[in-house]
């Protein structure tokens, strides 16, 4: 019995003092309890749905209040209560919002009715147009040099595209859910936001109260940070789109661009999602351009190209600075990563989900690297 025992205080040496085998057992720990929360995922059903039920209004909310908030904290600094801060904005904001219906919105309105009755007309044009250039003798020799069968690739253009149509109206039943969900979403928006911004300041207190004393400090920074990061990207990419928005319909008044504000409102709300943004808002001006004149779409290259190189060498720099420590590269892959697991939810809310994510990682990793001592060797070299 002694020998069994000293070879059990043996054992449980070896697994306390070896801080990699330790570290095994938790990740090993941490995989069944995922497999078994993974076998009974029908218990967490009604979590879902209400989560799902109530993360766009708070989205939303969130959205509105980093904009708003630094006007309220500005407000109650002058000794204004913040309640009444709170509701002179709300007034504004309808009386804004009153405006921009009555004044704007029919303006626009006639423009996407006249855009939706010229498409068909657009996309005979851009038919023609492909016909011709496939059809000219250019393109002919450079079929018969590379070896490549037109008719087979247009054929697949073709396909791709009656699929695309075919899954766009068959998704028009999840187009109906998603618009009423929206409509849902922002009639409860103002409660929402009414009270993020009377009470945001005690929420991080309140959060702190469910964390053991000894972490409170370093989760309080944790959240600094986070908090930071999101609303610097929030107000930053807000006020980059519109930016983008204004120079674009002042660049497209100039070159006498078709539909004007409405390409340019599309590209201002295409451009919070960085780098495919663009992309994304450049195509339908690149229709209309190309069925206008060659001449037209050589101006709106040179009026798009000058766009983006004042947005990216002027605008982001001074209003998005480096914030975010982000690689365009990672913003890349990330946007599209998000945009395959969650849609269009997910291309927007890719990057401040993913700094988000990266704050909290780094932390985790450092709150490692002090309770395993497994780096303390290389912390040493790095001193040295």
């Amino acid at each position: 019995m002694n020998g069994q025992h000293t070879k059990m205080d043996t054992f449980k040496k070896f697994i306390l003092n070896n801080k990699f085998v330790l570290f095994l057992m938790v990740l090993l720990l941490i995989g069944l309890n995922i497999l078994v929360l993974m076998k009974v995922s029908f218990i967490f059903t009604p979590i879902e749905v209400l989560i799902k039920t109530v993360l766009l209004p708070i989205i939303l909310a969130a959205v509105v209040f980093y904009l708003l908030n630094p006007i309220v904290n500005y407000l109650e600094g002058w000794k204004i209560r913040r309640v009444y801060s709170i509701i002179s904005l709300f007034i504004i904001i309808i009386g804004l919002l009153t405006i921009l219906i009555v004044s704007v919105i029919p303006f626009l309105r006639e423009q996407v009715m006249s855009l939706i009755i010229s498409f068909p007309q657009y996309a005979r044009d851009v038919e023609a147009l492909t016909k011709d250039v496939l059809g000219s003798q250019f393109v002919n020799q450079a079929q018969q040099t590379l070896n490549i069968n037109i008719q087979d690739f247009s054929d697949k253009i073709s396909e791709q595209a009656t699929a695309l149509i075919d899954s766009t109206f068959t998704g028009l039943g999840n187009i109906v859910v998603a618009v009423k969900d929206f409509i849902l979403a922002l009639i409860t928006l103002p409660f929402i936001l009414f009270y993020l911004l009377k009470d945001g300041k005690k929420l991080p207190a309140y959060f702190l109260n469910f964390i053991p004393i000894n972490l409170r400090d370093h989760t309080f920074t944790v959240m600094q940070e986070m908090n930071n990061r999101i609303s610097s990207y929030i107000r930053g990419q807000i006020i980059v789109s519109f930016c983008i928005g204004f120079l674009l319909f002042i660049g497209f008044l100039i070159i006498d661009l078709e539909y004007a504000s409405l390409l340019a409102l599309i590209a201002a709300f295409t451009s919070i999602v960085p780098y495919l943004g663009p992309a994304i808002a450049i195509t339908p001006a690149l229709i209309i351009a190309i069925v206008t004149s060659p001449l037209m779409l050589l101006k709106l290259i040179i009026v798009w190209t000058v766009v983006q190189l004042i947005e990216g060498k002027f605008i982001s720099p001074q209003i998005m600075g480096r914030n975010l420590h982000i690689h365009p590269i990672t913003i890349i892959f990330v946007i599209l990563t998000a945009g395959n697991l969650f849609g269009i939810a997910g291309i927007i809310l890719a990057v401040p989900g993913y700094a988000i994510l990266k704050v909290i990682a780094v932390h985790l990793f450092e709150w490692f690297k002090l309770r395993s001592n497994l780096y303390e060797k290389e912390d040493r070299e790095l001193d040295k």
